[in-house]
């Protein structure tokens, strides 16, 4: 017989996007998404056609790397005692610039002034990297002034899907473009893209600023976010596991190499395949959107790390293009299981006067080490040949994965 006094709230998988500021920010956040995208696999290519060195895509990462590590430090502290909305807009501008100087740079008429090619790209993804700095722990806590807390879970997923979209058409684009009409014009495309982003981004209101109450020296506040996460095991397990999965799984830095060298099917293909894991993850996140998986946390991050590392050794040992686009699509899906739950995890543990620094922490231990695995992976691939440095770095991870699953039972057992 049923219970009058009580009822059960039916989910809706579209309660984030009935925020119009959230709508503004997703679709920003897509132009984003899709502009860097492009920019990652048109240097990529610039930088390999140049030296033919798999050190040199590498050396990439590790450019964008070093200074927005060095920023996370400074940039959580100010996103939680700033304006918000302020400090997006200016990295969006920062990262927007970046892109110009691309395009100037591979502009054929002004040779003469970048003489040095390699370097002037590289000069300017260390720039682009004091923006990633900033964007990180500003996108990360705004988004959580755009909707009531008890959205949140579902405003997360639908972030995610919709970085996994952009990171989908994103490369596919850029490779198309680049293959068939050169690197001015998509670089003058890219540019477009981030306007756009910037014409979304103006019409949010500006938000409070988020009270902090207690007293303390600057390097406490600076530290505070670190002392947190340290504090909390549930977030430190997370962040850690997926930590070394994004450090060993960083295949996708050589898959300029794969195209070009392995599967030999050039700039075309390697959009394609840049944009495969981003095909699985956007169809994973919409499944999120209609079947929430934060009930299991625990035990669906470890399913989705350790599918992750299968998918990487059996993407290095392939030597059919259409096998390798299947692998990095389930790559892509299990990747996607374990970024919903981590940022979950991260948001709702976290007050909202300190998710700037929490978000920084968590961005210095999983958003760069994109970078350093990517630098890993040119480091690895320099030394042991690109196959092996693949198959090795799935391997490290399924290995990490089940060291994890022994020794924290508390973070496998994990329900939201």
């Amino acid at each position: 017989m049923d219970n009058p006094g009580y009822s059960v709230k039916k989910h809706d998988p579209y309660e984030a996007l009935r925020f119009p500021e959230f709508r503004n920010f997703t679709l920003a956040r897509l132009c984003i998404t899709i502009a860097s995208q492009m920019q990652a696999v048109i240097v990529g290519w610039q930088i390999y056609e140049i030296t033919k060195d798999p050190l040199s895509l590498g050396l990439i990462g590790l450019a964008e790397a070093i200074p927005s590590i060095i920023t996370l430090f400074f940039s959580g502290h100010i996103t939680d005692t700033n304006d918000r909305k302020k400090i997006v807009l200016s990295s969006v501008f920062l990262m927007s610039f970046c892109s110009l100087l691309l395009l100037i740079i591979t502009t054929d008429k002004i040779d003469s002034i970048f003489s040095h090619k390699v370097i002037a790209i590289y000069s300017v993804i260390f720039l682009s990297g004091i923006g990633r700095g900033f964007s990180a722990p500003s996108f990360f806590a705004f988004v959580a002034q755009l909707v009531p807390k008890e959205t949140l879970p579902n405003a997360i997923t639908w972030n995610t899907s919709t970085w996994q979209t952009g990171a989908v058409t994103g490369p596919a684009i850029g490779g198309l473009l680049y293959g068939f009409i050169g690197g001015v014009q998509t670089y003058s495309v890219i540019v477009i893209f981030w306007a756009l982003a910037i014409l979304l981004i103006f019409p949010i209101k500006k938000k409070p600023i988020p009270e902090n109450n207690s007293v303390q020296s600057l390097k406490e506040k600076l530290t505070v976010g670190l002392k947190f996460v340290f504090e909390k095991k549930i977030i430190l397990g997370a962040i850690s596991l997926d930590l070394f999965a994004v450090l060993f799984g960083g295949a996708v830095a050589l898959l300029p190499i794969f195209a070009g060298e392995i599967l030999f099917v050039g700039p075309e293909g390697l959009g394609m395949l840049r944009a495969a894991p981003s095909i699985g993850a956007v169809t994973m996140a919409l499944i999120m959107t209609r079947r929430p998986i934060t009930v299991n946390a625990g035990r669906n991050l470890i399913i989705g790390v350790f599918g992750f590392g299968i998918c990487i050794i059996v993407f290095g040992l392939s030597k059919s293009f259409t096998l390798s686009l299947i692998v990095l699509i389930l790559s892509g899906a299990f990747d996607s299981i374990s970024v919903v739950v981590r940022s979950t995890i991260i948001q709702l543990l976290t007050p909202d006067n300190m998710k700037g620094r929490v978000s920084a922490v968590n961005s210095i231990f999983i958003g760069s080490s994109n970078e350093i695995g990517a630098f890993e992976s040119g480091v690895t691939a320099k030394l042991m040949g690109t196959v092996p440095s693949v198959i090795f770095g799935g391997t490290m991870t399924i290995l990490i994965v089940t060291f994890v699953m022994i020794v924290s039972p508390r973070l496998r057992r994990l329900k939201l």
